[in-house]
């Protein structure tokens, strides 16, 4: 486990085993990180936006529940972002097959169920 949480803090310890990807390979993995990255800050900034300025909803507390929701998938997304990559980068080194993930399909599915109940609080307001 530890071992893991190196290869973020310590990407030059990456360099002691394996041997040198195309760098181009490494500059793509890099490149998906920060896609993750983005998409972790855009989480968070929904959440915080939905907790300074959306008005309170008829369901007690459900714009904190959103707000924080979005917050802790953000913070979700930026560790298994930077997880992907050391673990990617290091499947390189060694010549292996690159990690395979659920996570996308998990983070799609748990956007689209908060999409679900999201429209049924707004038709729950409109019926009301």
């Amino acid at each position: 486990m530890f071992g893991g949480l190196r290869q973020w803090f310590d990407p030059e310890s990456a360099h002691t085993e394996g041997t040198t990807p195309d760098y181009r390979f490494s500059l793509a993995n890099e490149r998906t990180f920060l896609a993750w990255i983005r998409t972790g800050l855009a989480l968070i900034a929904g959440g915080l936006a939905c907790a300074q300025f959306l008005p309170p909803l008829p369901i007690a507390r459900l714009r904190e529940i959103i707000a924080i929701a979005l917050l802790v998938l953000g913070g979700v997304v930026a560790l298994r972002a930077v997880d992907h990559w050391a673990r990617a980068e290091r499947a390189m080194r060694l010549g292996i097959d690159l990690p395979r993930s659920r996570f996308p399909a998990v983070l799609a599915i748990t956007v689209a169920i908060g999409a679900v109940l999201l429209v049924a609080a707004v038709l729950y307001r409109v019926v009301a």
